[in-house]
């Protein structure tokens, strides 16, 4: 079983509460927009990290992170890009690939609004975390985290922190 924290648009904002779930996780996914490589330094020195690049980050972050980033944990597909679209609103650049290979988790970032919700028509689940940092125009700041137990997707947990401000 892996536990995973799932987090986005940090917009170069890392504090003691997101770090406390960082330590509580087996792998941290970030969906983009880190903003300062700083927030994935600290959060690569307590857990191994997954993560894409945003649309607000800079030539450092591009060269250290993909657009893309498809990948099994245990046995799930999982792709994460930052900006997908949603089920079955998916953008140019994603839809067909998801019609002609599509992954068990769909990730993707950049509206800062929590989503968690199922694609029948593909057989996927389409995640958006939220935003964990300070930027932005939402007021609750959020994360998710789940577990991955082979095949299985379980224990789906909404992460909220008090308003930002």
């Amino acid at each position: 079983m892996t536990k995973i924290l799932l987090l986005s648009d940090t917009h170069s904002h890392i504090d003691d509460g997101i770090l406390k779930y960082v330590k509580q996780a087996d792998e941290v996914w970030h969906a983009g927009d880190i903003g300062d490589l700083e927030v994935t330094d600290k959060i690569k020195a307590l857990k191994p990290l997954r993560g894409v690049y945003g649309n607000i980050d800079d030539a450092k972050a591009r060269l250290e992170f993909p657009e893309n980033n498809r990948f099994m944990c245990e046995n799930v597909d999982v792709w994460i890009t930052h900006i997908g679209g949603y089920p079955p609103k998916y953008n140019m650049r994603t839809r067909d690939l998801i019609k002609d290979n599509p992954p068990r988790i769909f990730i993707c970032g950049h509206s800062h609004i929590l989503k968690v919700m199922p694609d029948k028509r593909h057989n996927l689940i389409h995640m958006n975390p939220g935003a964990a940092g300070k930027h932005g125009f939402h007021n609750v700041r959020t994360m998710l985290r789940f577990t991955i137990d082979g095949s299985k997707i379980e224990n789906l947990e909404v992460i909220e922190f008090p308003k930002r401000y």
